[in-house]
């Protein structure tokens, strides 16, 4: 099991998170390509390793183990595989037609 940022995270894109990751899964942390731009977080399921460090440092609540993702955000499962399968370009156009779906 892995753990998902879920929207919370959009628009705060608080690094705490990135900041206590022992593995440095969560991308795209400050100083990585796409930093700036990325409208959230996204933490990488091949290399997190469970160990819950950043639900407890995330000010926003938006980390949750994948189990525990709630049906009003499952979205967000797909959209994190997404984003590191298909890469950063992929992985936000679905975020940002998640959102055009919202307004």
């Amino acid at each position: 099991m892995a753990y998902i940022i879920t929207e919370p995270c959009i628009g705060t894109k608080d690094n705490s998170c990135a900041d206590v990751c022992p593995v440095d899964c969560i991308h795209p942390a400050p100083g990585e390509e796409h930093h700036d731009e990325a409208t959230m977080l996204y933490i990488d399921p091949a290399e997190c390793i469970d160990c819950d460090a950043c639900v407890e440092a995330c000010p926003v609540d938006a980390t949750l183990a994948e189990d525990d993702v709630p049906d009003s955000q499952e979205i967000f499962k797909e959209i994190n595989r997404v984003y590191f399968e298909d890469g950063h370009a992929a992985g936000e156009k679905m975020l940002a037609d998640y959102l055009a779906s919202k307004a």
